[in-house]
């Protein structure tokens, strides 16, 4: 994993994130962590273009009847 470190920051955004992991009951740096994960989530039209793009690469590779090993899955 990478390392990262900020500098400068005001004090009354370090002082209201330490109040925030506090009140998640986290550390500091994991509460930055779930910030910045939250943060570059990728948006609804991102998802969408992936999946298309997902289900395209997958098309034609699947030749049997999905509902019948479904069942046949369940029968084991």
């Amino acid at each position: 994993m990478r390392q990262m470190t900020i500098r400068n920051i005001d004090d009354r955004i370090y002082e209201r994130l330490k109040e925030r992991a506090r009140t998640s009951r986290r550390s500091l740096e994991a509460e930055v962590r779930a910030i910045l994960d939250a943060a570059v989530v990728p948006d609804r039209s991102e998802l969408i273009r992936l999946s298309t793009e997902m289900r395209a690469s997958l098309a034609g590779h699947y030749k049997g009847d999905v509902t019948a090993d479904i069942r046949a899955d369940r029968d084991r």
